[in-house]
């Protein structure tokens, strides 16, 4: 599967020379640290299902696309602040 995220630019340096180091892809490298970090978290058991606030609005704007992350993260940036 193919995804879009955001990683520090140094970090990502490191896992690069890394990669390169070990004669593998940055994908493997990332898979790797992702999958350990994952079985270091603790197992819970299940949850109570989460109860979500939702408000009036008007729904979208025109033209957002909540399947492109960037493109919503655009958007939110560049809205005006109105949180006051």
């Amino acid at each position: 599967m193919r995804t879009t995220i955001r990683i520090d630019e140094q970090l990502l340096k490191q896992a690069k020379q890394t990669a390169v180091r070990r004669g593998t892809s940055l994908t493997a490298i990332i898979e790797d640290a992702l999958r350990e970090s994952l079985a270091r978290q603790p197992s819970v058991g299940p949850r109570k299902p989460a109860s979500l606030v939702t408000f009036d609005g008007n729904g979208l704007l025109p033209g957002v696309d909540l399947d492109d992350s960037a493109a919503v993260l655009d958007v939110m940036e560049s809205a005006p602040n109105d949180a006051h």
